[in-house]
């Protein structure tokens, strides 16, 4: 139990940390957008302001387009704001005290990672066994069931045999000139306890049919949190295709929006609409990667930590394996890899009677 626990915090920590580094990073590449949002806006500013100065253009224009370029400016400092507690999270999370980590440094030319699509029926149903949980609820049930054969155990006699070992002595001296040995069986029989002890392997029965339904109901958990995270991953990931599509169209409406404001076919508030939404969908799909991101460590965190099996020095550190062989002779225990799977537990037969 101890060693799933170890486990199951391994791989709690290390989703945590990936899922705010990429909060991290998504927030950084907001912030970004927001940057060069801003600086096609001051420039559209001093265009307003050129054609208003010539007197081709009214007041309201020049007002508009500086209200948009402030307010994507007052946005920014709110997205700084929620990175610095991010990264403050992240030093929490990893010992540190609060501030700059060293070794994130913002790269410009930095673009978060695509993540592949997955597929669902891709998913050996055999990595539930990596999860921590689906492992202690299957040793609950072996524990438990080793439990009901020690209760059955008291409905028999238990024989040991016992022995002593003495000295006899035929002279008034005491000095003793036989050795005398007696061996014999001893029984042990609580033949007026049968209704107890009976009672107590219906006990044990009663709390292995508890434990198989708990380990049941782990299995049914584990399989809806990563057919969640799946279909989530699945479904982002085409939404994100879609959003490409949508900023690429925006920076397009927006081309022709200035060309056709500068040429008089159009008012500024085309220009307006059109920089907003390019804004609009540039940030949504930088949301919407950090939302895939983030559906991918659930998956990791669903799946106990990956898809491949673990590895002892995963589990338990070198440093900690190398005290346990000098305590205890291990023999080539600690070197081998884990198993795949543990034997799945196995419900009562229709003919196995309880006693």
């Amino acid at each position: 139990a101890s060693l799933q626990a170890q486990r199951a915090l391994q791989v709690l920590i290390k989703a945590q940390v990936a899922s705010l580094y990429f909060n991290w990073r998504v927030l950084g590449e907001r912030i970004a957008i927001a940057r060069k949002n801003a600086k096609l806006q001051k420039r559209s500013l001093q265009i307003a302001r050129e054609l208003y100065q010539s007197g081709n253009t009214s007041e309201l224009d020049l007002q508009q387009a500086r209200t948009q370029y402030l307010s994507t400016l007052a946005a920014i400092p709110e997205l700084q704001r929620q990175r610095r507690q991010t990264l403050n999270s992240l030093a929490l999370t990893l010992g540190r005290a609060p501030g700059d980590l060293p070794e994130l440094k913002d790269d410009p030319g930095y673009r978060l990672p695509r993540v592949d699509s997955v597929r669902l029926h891709g998913i050996p149903s055999r990595l539930l066994l990596r999860r921590p949980d689906v492992h202690a609820a299957a040793w609950a049930v072996a524990a438990q069931s080793a439990q009901i054969g020690v209760a059955e155990a008291d409905l028999y006699p238990a024989i040991s045999l016992v022995g002593t070992l003495g000295w006899s002595s035929t002279t008034l001296a005491g000095v003793p000139d036989t050795t005398l040995l007696g061996v014999g069986p001893s029984l042990r029989w609580n033949l007026f306890d049968h209704g107890l002890i009976r009672n107590n392997v219906r006990l044990q029965d009663a709390r292995l049919q508890e434990a198989l339904e708990a380990y049941r109901q782990t299995v049914l958990t584990a399989a809806r949190e990563i057919d969640d995270a799946a279909i989530s991953l699945v479904k982002t990931n085409e939404q994100e295709k879609i959003m490409e599509e949508t900023v690429a169209t925006a920076e397009r409406a927006l081309q022709i929006a200035h060309t056709s404001y500068r040429e008089g076919y159009t008012d500024f508030q085309r220009v307006l609409d059109a920089q907003r939404s390019l804004f609009t969908q540039n940030d949504r799909l930088a949301s919407i990667r950090g939302a895939s991101l983030a559906y991918l460590v659930a998956l990791y965190k669903g799946l106990g930590g990956g898809w491949k099996p673990a590895t002892l020095d995963q589990v338990v550190p070198n440093a900690t394996r190398e005290r346990m062989k000098q305590r205890t002779n291990w023999g080539d225990l600690l070197d081998r890899p884990l198993p795949a799977r543990l034997p799945s537990p196995i419900q009562p037969t229709e003919n196995q009677e309880t006693p």
